[in-house]
Parts: structure tokens; sequence; C-alpha cells
């Protein structure tokens, strides 16, 4: 009990001592219900402790935000096996102080060369939804490792090895099973009975391992060597790509040695918008997150929120309307930019957000079929995981990568422990049929060998004053778009404070199907309020997202994992 005193009393002077002149806002306002973690020599934050643990050890080490990423990323796949990965892909947003510039990283996985259109759909012309989600079928060419590597490389000060044997180590030594992975892989166990190779690395007779026992990967161990030891040959090439493509054969998957070893990681111009004097910087396509997030923060600039209230009926009602409007711009337009025009810059215009602005009827709800995409003709051509880092030297790092569903395809390539992704999903496999996410999507995101299917992926940074300010991301599906989208507007014009918003109750429309989706804590006047606006609520939904978020302010870290799901870790607070 002394000792907790002496730890509180100790929390208390720091904070007295680095109290800012009344002219500042404080760090922390006690008067918040939510409060962000605070440290001082580098931050991660993460969906899971072990790998945010992991990933600050290497910032204490000497590491920048990069390195502290990439071994954070790889050791995800260990820790975190719903969503962290080996054979999943993602994107990378990364600032780099001394350069004082954005670069965005997009590994995102890639169609095999023998992909066609119509590849999912049965004799009777309809989607085959087991071949398309739970096969081998359904895995696209994997980018996480060439990605996370390509980063370490091209912005890290670390070695490979250094970066790769904290995750190494937790594969081959094992680690506890906490309440957070016993819980996910009973709540999938059945379909990971479904294959012999996942139902061998995640099950023991049957079952999730129970609480406390120590988990190991030994398969997925080797493969960490095997990258640790020989860098991307090690993964796409040798011994683990022959395995992968011979599974593929095997099983009726077409990805092939030639496939994996011809990935390649591509880095792109992000999208950038501004907000009442802050600078977003976001993914650009083929995630269709970044554009769409600016999009609805461009339409949203002009109105008085603040005087609207957080979470008013008429505050979520205009949030609503702005996101119909992206979401059916999104369905419209958007793809992989290397096989299609993608006209961001229109979407991303304030001159456009102004025109659509104004069919927003502030007493109505639209019905989705009122609302058009935009023509541009005449102008220029649920699972997933984020994690934020920073560093003292000024470096941000906001990664979000996915293998779609949560576990993927499911699948585990024997003798290997790598997952299996279902990206493949994420196209367009029959015109006017929504994905899995319920997203209708339009022909420039059909299948095409060598194609990156769009993303809802949306790795942001946002700037006060030329500075970073903020990093965050979530997972989600279509979700993302709106969670990031509210987080950083949360924080941007109602002066939350990261952990707030984050915390605060979401809402989510996605245009198509026309359903307002609400989280439990809007209140009920509120809710009966929408309706009568003529918004088809749902209510007490599924939470919406997850963020991982950093906040950076006066030399503090302010970091807040989302507590809508178990295990996540704020690595570095004190």
């Amino acid at each position: 009990m002394l000792r907790r005193l002496l730890l509180i009393s100790l929390l208390y002077s720091t904070f007295a001592v680095a109290q800012p002149s009344t002219e500042q806002a404080p760090i922390i306002d006690y008067q918040d219900r939510f409060l962000p973690q605070v440290g001082r020599n580098g931050m991660v934050v993460g969906p899971e402790r072990l790998a945010s643990e992991v990933g600050y050890a290497i910032l204490q080490q000497g590491g920048n935000a990069v390195d502290a990423a990439v071994a954070t990323g790889f050791a995800l796949a260990v820790t975190y096996p719903r969503a962290g990965n080996l054979g999943g892909g993602g994107f990378m947003l990364i600032h780099l102080a001394d350069e004082n510039k954005q670069v965005f990283i997009d590994y995102r996985e890639m169609a095999p060369g023998r992909a066609q259109r119509d590849m999912y759909l049965d004799e009777f012309g309809d989607v085959d939804r087991q071949r398309l989600y739970f096969s081998y079928l359904s895995a696209g060419v994997p980018g996480t490792v060439a990605g996370l590597l390509h980063a370490l490389e091209n912005y890290g000060t670390m070695s490979v090895r250094q970066v790769l044997q904290p995750a190494v180590d937790l594969a081959l030594k094992g680690i506890p099973v906490s309440f957070a992975l016993n819980q996910e892989l009973n709540s999938r166990k059945e379909r990971l009975l479904a294959d012999p190779g996942a139902a061998s690395t995640y099950l023991v007779e049957g079952e999730a391992p129970q609480l406390g026992v120590n988990f190991r990967q030994s398969d997925l161990g080797q493969v960490l060597k095997s990258i640790r030891d020989n860098g991307r040959s090690g993964f796409y090439e040798g011994w683990v790509a022959k395995t992968i493509a011979q599974a593929m054969a095997e099983s009726g998957g077409i990805i092939t040695e030639g496939d994996l070893k011809n990935y390649r990681v591509v880095e792109r111009d992000p999208v950038r918008g501004t907000f009442r004097g802050y600078e977003v910087v976001s993914a650009p396509p083929p995630s269709s997150g970044g554009t769409h997030i600016i999009q609805m923060l461009n339409i949203l600039e002009p109105f008085d929120l603040q005087a609207m209230g957080h979470n008013s009926a008429e505050y979520i009602h205009h949030v609503i309307e702005a996101m119909k409007i992206a979401y059916a711009d999104r369905a419209a337009h958007m793809g992989d930019p290397d096989f299609s025009p993608v006209p961001v810059n229109q979407l991303l215009s304030k001159e456009y957000a102004a025109k659509v602005r104004g069919d927003i009827d502030p007493t109505r709800a639209r019905a989705a079929t009122e609302i058009q995409a935009g023509d541009f003709s005449d102008l220029e051509s649920l699972d997933t995981t984020h994690f934020s880092v920073a560093d003292t030297l000024g470096n941000v790092v906001s990664n979000t990568y996915t293998l779609n569903f949560s576990y993927g395809s499911h699948i585990v390539v024997p003798g290997t422990g790598v997952l299996l992704n279902n990206e493949m999903a994420d196209f367009m496999t029959k015109p006017g049929t929504p994905n899995a996410f319920g997203l209708i999507e339009s022909q420039a995101n059909e299948i095409t060998a060598g194609k990156r299917p769009l993303s809802s992926m949306s790795p942001t940074l946002v700037f006060k004053d030329g500075q970073p300010w903020l990093a965050t991301g979530s997972p989600g599906g279509s979700l993302i778009i709106s969670t990031v989208m509210q987080t950083i507007l949360n924080a941007m014009a109602f002066d939350m404070n990261i952990a707030a918003a984050g915390g605060a109750a979401r809402v989510h429309h996605q245009w198509m199907p026309d359903t307002l989706r609400i989280e439990n804590g809007v209140s009920k006047d509120t809710v009966d309020k929408l309706k009568a606006m003529g918004h088809p609520v749902e209510e007490n939904v599924r939470t919406l997202g997850r963020t991982q978020s950093i906040m950076i302010q006066d030399g503090w870290f302010l970091g807040a994992s989302d507590t809508r799901r178990p295990g996540g870790w704020v690595a570095g607070a004190q």
C-alpha cells in the first residue's frame, strides 16, 4: 500500500512540475472522463501487450519509430494471430522528422497471375462464398513481409536480425495465453477445425488453449528465422515459398512461386487535406480511406459543430449525411490506381465538398437512393489491426495491416504456421453484389491479375502548426473510414483528448445498405429524434472499430488503446 501511495505521489508531483502556463491547455484535464496514458520516451500503442512492449524495447535500445513499428508488426504475427500476420498485407504511413516529409508504403496483397474476373462464380453465375472466403483460392499474394522489410531497409536504423529476433523468441519459446487470445480462438474454433493446419497450430485436442498456458508456434518460428537470416528471400523464395506454392497446387489455390518472387512494394504519395488549420495526411488509393475521410471533413468543416453539441441529433444527422455522400462516391470511383484512373483530386477538393454540402437537408435524412455519386467524366482521369508508434526524435508511424476476416481464410499452410489471407474477397466479384462488408463497388475494383483490391484501411497522421500531433487508425472493414474520421474530428473540432476522442460513442452509415448504425452510449432521445428525421436506425450494434492512437503535446506522448476489445496496450506509459 505504501509503495502504491508513493507512486501516486510521484506521478502527481511529475504533473505538477510539468504544468504549462495558464495560457495553455493542460496535458491532462481531470474533468475528462477518459484519460490517455502518458509517457516521455516514445510510445507504441497496439492491440496486444507483448508485441507493443517489443516495439517499445526497440525504442529503448536506440531504434527509431520505423524500427519499432517493424518489430511490432512481426511480433503481432505471433501474439495476435486474428489480424497480425505474415500472410496478409497493409499500409504504413511514416513521418520522417529530419526531412519533414511523409512516406506512404503500400504493401497490399495482389491478385495472383492466374486470377480471372469471374473466378468465384458458380455454374449459375452466383458468388460461391465458400470458395471466396474460406479456401486456398481466397488468398491474394501476401505483402506484409516485403512491406515491413522495405520500411526497415529504407527508413529504419537497425538490422533485420535485431528487429526479427523478438518475434522469433515469442514463437519458439511461447507466450502465455491471454484472456483475449483464448476468447478469440474460442469464437473461431469451428472454422479453424475445418483446416488441419489451423487446427494443429491453434487448438489443443480441438479446443482453444487454456488461459495462462504457454502457447508455442514452432513452425511460424522457423519461418521467422528464415526471414531473420535471409531477409525478403527468406519468405518469397526458398523453402517457405516452395511450401506455400505446393500447398496451393495441392488444394486448389493459384499462388505460385513466381507470384511470390515477383511481389512488389509501392511507395505512393499520401492524400492530404486541411480542417480548420490542421493538416490531415492519410492513405491514398488503393485505399479508399484517406480520400473519403478528408472528403467528409471538407463537407463538415463550415458547420458549427460545437454549437450543435457532440453526438446530438443535429450533429449526428450532419455527420451521417456526409458519410452517405462519401460512401456513394467510394462505390462509384475507387480502385487500384495502377489499373484505372481514380478522381482523387476532385473528391478531395473544397469546391466539390461545397457542391454536395448544399444537398444536405438539415431537417431530413435523404434516402440512399436519392444520393448519386459525383460525375467526374469531364475532369481528370471485419478484421484488421492498427498500431501507432512515435519516438523522441519526432518520427511517427501509423500502420494498418490485415488478413481481411479475423483469422483470414482460417487456413494455415502446413509446415509454416502462416495464416492465409482472404483478401480476394475485397475485389468486386459480381457487379451489383455487396462484398463481405456490405459495400457495393464498381468495375474499377474487378479482379485482374496483379491488381490490388480496394481497401478501407486508413492509417492517418494529423499535423498541428506543422508538427505531428496525432497518429491513429482502426480495424473494421467498411467501419474503418467512419471510425477514423470521427476520432480525429472529435479531437480537432471538440478539443477532446485522444482517449476521449477514441472512446466516444460512434455512428456509421455506408450509403448502402441504407442503415444508420449507432453504438451504445447515444441517448434514447437522440435516437428518437434521428428516427423522426427519417434515419433508418439500427441500435445496440456491435462496437464500431477499435483505434490505437498517440497524441503528441508539449513533448509528452499521450496514448490510448481503444477499450472496445480486450488486450490493447500502451507501451511507454510512465
